[in-house]
């Protein structure tokens, strides 16, 4: 039985602690103050590094963080070259993560369907 290596999960938190020091202050564009690193995943082979983000202004605001984080990405990957003790530092793939979004909406539509089954509506 082969057992799953924890190192992918490890490098995904190590990356994650380092680039949510990074984002607030290497960030040219000024995006990475409104970023929040929610998760981030590495594949098996830890060749890729899925970063997943969510900001407070929702999918729009998303829709032009995202871009700027893609072309922040080069520079990103750069520092953490010269920040961690690794052989590669994997590529990075910026995504956004919806779920907080979603999770606010269904906390909304609770709070509402229990102001009117109470009658306070």
């Amino acid at each position: 039985m082969h057992k799953e290596s924890n190192r992918p999960r490890r490098v995904a938190e190590l990356i994650k602690r380092e680039l949510a020091m990074l984002l607030p202050r290497e960030d040219p564009e000024g995006v990475g103050r409104r970023v929040t690193i929610t998760d981030t995943e590495a594949t098996r082979d830890l060749r890729t590094v899925h970063v997943y983000f969510s900001v407070l202004g929702g999918a729009d605001e998303a829709a032009t963080v995202l871009p700027a984080l893609q072309r922040a990405t080069p520079r990103l990957r750069h520092l953490l070259t010269r920040r961690l003790v690794l052989r590669m530092v994997p590529e990075i793939r910026f995504h956004y993560d919806a779920s907080l979004a979603q999770g606010d909406r269904i906390e909304r539509l609770l709070a509402a369907s229990r102001r009117r089954d109470s009658g306070t509506d």
